[in-house]
């Protein structure tokens, strides 16, 4: 069976407070939810009807056990999901102050299990074979994760989609390690990628430029066919090799959490590649998604569906 996509990533479990506007040391009461940035990606597509499976690792211990629960009841394979003894399973906090400040806590020492996928571990045919393939650059902060990543993605070979998700989070890589440390990296991998996709710091740590179409044409120099940079208030902004380019704006939406979005707009990026939509389309459809997911509290839980999607494109704005 070949898969709709196949991401490859972080997991763990978000506990994010069920109170507001609180700080972190006086919340009393917490939701559990699955997170990760790769894993949301997945199970966004899936809410989208896309055959989905994520590859990635837990801890041995019960929230390794929960997250396999929630991957099955979102409708993602999760056979490539194992679990490495000794390690936890990463847990991250959130701070929920809207409209936008979501400070994070990531609790992934001594090591985050994900970041020990390895290469020898891979199913290599059912990556290649994947309509799509979804890679991230927090996979390419440490060993053996990074060979991996890189394996993953040449073995690819620009077989159908393949995503590379610059997902820049500095506190994952070593004190030493800062973006110019990084960005050899980011290159290799982007010489196996079709489509890339990042903030703006994050198409500067792949690109060394911030200016949007500078970044984009920096990131099409570097080998791949789609470039696609998200530009925060601006909106975001797609421009292929081809020539055809689509500058969209984001939907009005009142930001309950901001945490989440970048990932539901990840995986409708998927779906309306996998549909053959124009470029214009494909970022309405995402920015919709993410401005939703941005409205409620959760992430997984709150990816939207087709419906909750054409709704706020059609009242042009999530209500």
């Amino acid at each position: 069976m070949a898969y709709d996509l196949i991401t490859m990533g972080r997991i763990g479990v978000d506990l994010y407070p069920l109170q507001t506007g609180v700080p972190l040391p006086q919340v009393t009461s917490f939701g559990k939810f699955l997170g990760g940035s790769a894993t949301n990606v997945a199970v966004a597509a899936a809410r989208l009807g896309r055959d989905t499976a994520v590859i990635t690792r837990t801890g041995e211990d019960p929230f390794g056990t929960y997250l396999h629960e929630a991957l099955r009841e979102f409708g993602v394979d999760d056979r490539w999901v194992t679990p490495v003894p000794g390690l936890p399973t990463p847990v991250t906090f959130c701070e929920v102050f809207p409209p936008d400040d979501f400070p994070l806590y990531f609790y992934r020492r001594p090591k985050a299990p994900d970041l020990e996928i390895d290469a020898h571990e891979l199913d290599l045919d059912a990556i290649r074979e994947a309509r799509v393939f979804w890679a991230t650059g927090t996979g390419l902060s440490e060993e053996p994760s990074r060979t991996a990543t890189l394996a993953a993605l040449a073995h690819r070979a620009k077989a159908g989609t393949t995503v590379f998700d610059l997902d820049w989070r500095p506190m994952f890589w070593s004190d030493q390690s800062g973006p110019d440390a990084a960005r050899p990296f980011y290159a290799e991998a982007l010489k196996h990628t079709t489509v890339a996709v990042g903030n703006l710091d994050e198409v500067e740590v792949a690109t060394g430029v911030r200016d949007p179409h500078d970044a984009a044409r920096a990131l099409l120099d570097a080998g791949v066919e789609l470039a696609v940079v998200k530009q925060g208030p601006k909106g975001v902004l797609a421009v292929n090799s081809a020539g055809d380019s689509a500058e969209v704006p984001p939907l009005p939406v009142d930001v309950l959490n901001g945490l989440g979005a970048g990932d539901a707009f990840g995986g409708s990026l998927c779906h309306g590649l996998l549909a053959g939509w124009d470029l214009e389309k494909i970022m309405r459809h995402a920015n919709a998604a993410g401005a939703i997911v941005a409205s409620r509290l959760e992430c997984s839980s709150a990816m939207p569906t087709p419906t909750e999607i054409e709704e706020a494109l059609a009242a042009g704005a999530v209500l």
